[in-house]
């Protein structure tokens, strides 16, 4: 079962924050059809916020068609993101430990990584290259 965390720090609304985060455990294949969401209940009790914050993100999740709330049994997953490239995410995951590893060797602190990687990314996806 997915276990949410809020970051205060990203300037996003906690709702949207939950989305992204379902949306990134589907792709991965950490969630796959017929996983149950935790309840509005446990992941209020987990991060402390507003249980209509919880219904707003499952209600677009369910919007989306990825999710389906089944009354008195819970919030269940109907659909995947993970592409045919999910076996591919092994090695490009080690390779990034690894570079991750080399950046805070090199004195970098997690917003500082955060900004390399983005600035990296949205340069090279300008250049079609990711």
């Amino acid at each position: 079962m997915i276990e949410f965390h809020l970051d205060e720090r990203s300037g996003l609304a906690p709702y949207v924050q939950l989305v992204r985060e379902v949306r990134q455990a589907l792709r991965l294949g950490l969630l796959r059809e017929g996983d149950q969401l935790p309840t509005v209940k446990e992941v209020v009790a987990q991060l402390a916020i507003n249980p209509n914050t919880v219904l707003k993100a499952y209600r677009e999740l369910e919007h989306e068609g990825l999710v389906a709330a089944r009354p008195g049994v819970g919030t269940f997953v109907t659909a995947t993101l993970a592409g045919t490239s999910l076996a591919a995410h092994g090695p490009l995951r080690q390779e990034l430990r690894r570079w991750l590893a080399k950046a805070r060797r090199a004195g970098l602190d997690d917003e500082s990584i955060e900004a390399l990687f983005m600035t990296t990314f949205r340069t090279a996806a300008g250049e079609d290259i990711a």
